[in-house]
């Protein structure tokens, strides 16, 4: 990531959103809100109680298939496995993309002050990472799933992104990953219909996720309206291929096999799927209206970003 030094001595910084906010004062109070709103998901959920007969792994309106042709010929049996097998899918994708982020964070604090809020608070959320990595990877094991990897084109996509990233690049990046899923699980921690430990899990990374998009929105503002414009112009391209690849990784095609299902056929019909594109692209408009005000979803990269398909 670049350097932010002379940013951080810039005072008075405006976008079209208003006056951004003192970088420190930000940081102090995530740090607070993390000393009373943390969680450690070993001691808080029932790892060992038995799953719910009935009861969903994931809410059904947000399972890829969901009112398709596919969908009304499976049987309920059938269409709750492939909740199953698509929550430990996006347990795996959260897991990929955690690690990035951590990395990035890593990068972002290199060169800074150890002894600022803001570096205590980025340690903070590696910490945070770290946790929701190891309690994904449990959810995993539970149940009695296999780990669905990203693809190795995206593994090598995501090398070289966290690679060549810029700061803004990073934290655009980490809001994609961070809101679309955060959208979905805020729809899911209450929903009766879903399995306990689901719902336990999903209500432990809303909180904490909370905090981490409060602080990559306020260092993004910061960014789009400091750093240089090819940075800039490089954060609205590299954050549009960017979400091409995370809104094909969204779905992994193995889960279909798995559950029985023809995965050409099943992709296929996911692809046509007008519930499924307004399903990625409400969960994805709280973030695309906020890079919209700030200025990312220009040219080219707004362009990529309709090709996703999460901007309508």
């Amino acid at each position: 990531m670049t350097s932010l030094t002379d940013v951080d001595a810039v005072v008075g910084l405006r976008d079209a959103l208003g006056l951004l906010k003192d970088r420190e004062q930000v940081a102090e109070r995530l740090l607070d809100s993390s000393a009373k709103h943390s969680f450690d998901p070993d001691e808080e959920l029932d790892w060992d109680a038995p799953f719910e007969d009935g009861l969903w792994f994931w809410p059904p309106e947000l399972v890829s298939l969901y009112d398709t042709p596919m969908w009304r010929r499976m049987s309920e049996e059938q269409r709750i496995l492939l909740s199953r097998h698509e929550a430990a899918a996006l347990a795996s994708l959260g897991i990929w993309f955690e690690i990035i982020l951590m990395q990035l964070l890593c990068r972002h604090i290199y060169d800074k002050a150890a002894t600022s809020a803001h570096v205590r608070y980025a340690l903070t959320e590696i910490e945070d990472e770290c946790r929701h990595s190891k309690m994904f990877a449990r959810l995993i094991t539970r149940g009695d799933t296999p780990w669905y990897p990203v693809s190795r084109a995206h593994q090598q996509l995501g090398r070289l992104f966290k690679t060549i990233s810029t700061t803004p690049g990073s934290f655009t990046a980490t809001l994609l990953g961070e809101e679309i899923l955060d959208w979905m699980q805020r729809l899911t921690f209450p929903d009766e219909r879903v399995q306990p430990l689901i719902r336990g899990v999903t209500r432990i990374h809303v909180v904490e996720e909370a905090r981490h998009v409060r602080y990559a929105r306020e260092e993004l503002r910061r960014q789009m309206v400091s750093a240089p414009r090819w940075s800039q112009e490089f954060t609205r391209v590299t954050s549009g291929e960017f979400a091409r690849v995370f809104s094909v990784a969204f779905v992994n095609p193995e889960v279909y096999t798995n559950v029985g299902l023809d995965q050409r056929e099943a992709l296929a019909q996911v692809k046509a799927s007008g519930h499924r594109r307004e399903v990625m692209q409400t969960g994805a408009k709280r973030l695309t209206d906020f890079l919209d005000d700030i200025g990312v979803l220009k040219g080219v990269g707004r362009r990529l970003w309709r090709s996703s398909g999460l901007l309508a």
